[in-house]
């Protein structure tokens, strides 16, 4: 349903939420390796999500890296869908037709039409912060190795 993009961001700012801090920031081979994702695309990728410092904050230099502010992990997860310029991916039809709508409706309009308000619910509803804070449990993970 998301781009492998969204799927490395929503992974990368999890990470660097429930990891990076002010004191501690995170490199892009840390964050790479801990998400799973080649490290040239997790750095095209954080650009992204670092931009206007609004969802995670890059600092370069020798003591550079990446974080997430308190502010930040109180954001929905539905931030890092619009700092990918993914977040349309939620209201487009399930099967991209164009002209999917209430008076033109695909073959699964009617019951994904629920699913996606639930989806749009989870998106706006979780912040990131809750998300980190799931990743102290042994049994949740965003690597694909595991």
């Amino acid at each position: 349903m998301f781009s492998k993009t969204t799927e490395y961001a929503l992974r990368a700012t999890i990470y660097i939420a429930q990891k990076g801090t002010i004191d501690h920031k995170l490199g892009i081979e840390e964050i790479a390796d801990a998400i799973g994702s080649p490290q040239s695309f997790t750095a095209k990728i954080l650009q992204m999500i670092a931009k206007n410092d609004r969802v995670v904050i890059s600092v370069k230099g020798p003591h550079g890296g990446f974080y997430i502010t308190n502010k930040s992990k109180k954001l929905p997860v539905r931030a890092i869908l619009e700092a990918v310029d993914d977040a349309a991916v939620l209201n487009k039809c399930i099967l991209g037709l164009h002209q999917c709508s209430e008076k033109n409706p695909c073959p699964m309009h009617a019951d994904y039409k629920n699913v996606r308000s639930q989806l749009i619910r989870l998106f706006e509803d979780k912040t990131i912060g809750y998300l980190a804070d799931k990743m102290k449990h042994d049994n949740i993970f965003i690597n694909n190795s595991r």
